[in-house]
């Protein structure tokens, strides 16, 4: 009777679970780029939610004034972004739990506030998979769009659709 493993059977193994690994390992990735995406997707659909709430409690109040930002401070790196309306803390919350922008210049799939000349605010949304760039959304007249260019059109769709 044999007590042990050869030498052999352990290598065919080993080799074994090695191409298991092989394979695993890449759609693993893929699988946190998607639903880093995917939790893109779900951010705006609740920011673009907040923002028709907020512009319809304004009318009702007969405040006709318009969405400016939302929230968040301008170029400022690992901070929270998307909490008060134009910036007012004693005002309406965007998100019940605000988002932290990016931590620094590398990161992905992450938000960061830029300024804008006009006092409207725009937001970058950096992808997690590197060839589809950053997609720009400006606040314009209570609406939160995405600046479709030929540099940011993957993502701008990717995120919309």
């Amino acid at each position: 009777m044999r007590k042990a493993f050869t030498m052999m059977e352990l290598v065919f193994v080993i080799v074994v679970i090695g191409i298991l690994a092989s394979i695993a390992i890449p759609r693993l990735s893929a699988t946190r780029d998607d639903a880093t995406l995917t939790r893109a997707k779900s951010t705006l659909a609740s920011l673009r939610s907040a923002m028709s709430q907020e512009a319809q409690r304004r009318q009702m109040e007969g405040n006709y004034t318009l969405i400016k930002n939302l929230g968040g401070q301008v170029n400022s790196k690992g901070t929270l972004i998307f909490d008060y309306f134009d910036g007012d803390a004693n005002g309406q919350r965007v998100l019940e739990y605000p988002l932290v922008s990016c931590k620094d210049n590398n990161s992905k799939g992450c938000w960061l506030r830029v300024n804008d000349n006009n006092g409207f605010g725009v937001y970058w949304y950096f992808a997690p998979v590197s060839d589809m760039g950053k997609a720009i959304f400006k606040v314009e007249n209570n609406r939160l769009t995405c600046t479709a260019n030929p540099a940011t059109s993957e993502i701008c769709n990717y995120l919309e659709h």
